[in-house]
């Protein structure tokens, strides 16, 4: 495929930003990439240029992604001594993908303007299987002309890509996708293993749930990993406990209660506790089993 031109970065090539990496290499793009991991093979050989730092990727690339777990994480990458803000020059563009502290992410964007380049904070939701599937929702906050410009590489990756407001408020947006799903995965769990103690079939019971108003996206595909005990992580326990962890910061900050955001967080910390921080948060029906002493389904 011809290059179009445009010359584009990529730091943190995990679970999720390798195949989103990936859609923008295959997209004919001209490809810069850094990760504090093994270098994914398929990038390397589909011609993405290797850097040593994240400067690297900033001198030699116009507009910089990244996806990285944390809020210290982003801020080593972009501020440490060989971090993106040393390698910008005016009229680049930083888009950050990790999940992070909204209100940190204002900072960060006001420091990466002050260097005159923009910024994009542009989270998203649908695990390694709508990363693969380049069907990832993408919540955007910062500036309309900002957006404009970059839509087309996000819509590389994602089927909604919404822009939500200024600086911060993308990140805003996925704080409140990780309670919506957090509760949905505990309400599933607690269905589920109620379903099964109870004496029915969990199977059945999911499958005929699919037909009515209790039918969700969670239902559909993590209610069958509980049944089918395929807990290998699409997005882990750990990453979601720390999304958690920043609504009840938020929660704090702003005055206001999430009473079940806080069980939520919880049963993630019960799922961390018994070993399970690096398993798929599905695996949070764990929890409510060792609450009932009872699995929905056998281990394999």
């Amino acid at each position: 495929m011809t290059k179009s031109g445009l010359k584009i970065g990529f730091i943190g090539l995990g679970i999720m930003g390798t195949p989103m990496a990936g859609h923008l290499l295959n997209a004919g793009h001209i490809l810069f990439v850094n990760t504090a991991g093994k270098m994914p093979q398929a990038l390397a050989d589909g011609g993405a240029t290797i850097c040593t730092n994240a400067r690297g990727v900033a001198e030699r690339a116009d507009i910089i992604f990244i996806m990285v777990p944390d809020t210290p994480d982003v801020e080593a990458v972009l501020f440490s001594e060989y971090g993106v803000a040393s390698g910008l020059a005016k009229g680049k563009t930083v888009v950050d993908c990790s999940s992070i502290d909204p209100i940190t992410t204002r900072k960060f964007a006001k420091q990466i303007q002050e260097l005159g380049c923009e910024w994009l904070d542009a989270p998203v939701s649908g695990g390694e299987v709508g990363a693969k599937a380049a069907s990832l929702t993408i919540m955007v906050g910062g500036e309309q002309a900002t957006f404009d410009r970059v839509k087309p590489l996000l819509d590389l990756m994602g089927k909604n890509v919404t822009l939500v407001g200024g600086p911060g408020d993308g990140q805003v947006c996925k704080v409140a996708n990780q309670i919506i799903v957090a509760l949905n995965i505990a309400a599933v769990s607690e269905a589920l293993v109620f379903a099964s103690k109870a004496g029915a079939d969990p199977a059945r019971v999911r499958q005929a749930l699919m037909g009515g108003f209790a039918a969700s996206r969670i239902l559909e595909v993590h209610g069958e990993r509980m049944i089918k005990r395929t807990f290998e992580p699409g997005f882990r326990i750990a990453l979601h406990q720390k999304d958690l962890n920043l609504a009840m910061q938020g929660a704090r900050a702003l005055g206001m209660a999430l009473p079940q955001t806080a069980m939520a967080a919880q049963l993630m910390q019960s799922c961390v506790a018994l070993g399970l921080g690096q398993a798929d948060h599905s695996a949070l029906v764990k929890a409510i089993e060792n609450m009932a002493q009872h699995p929905v389904c056998p281990d394999a």
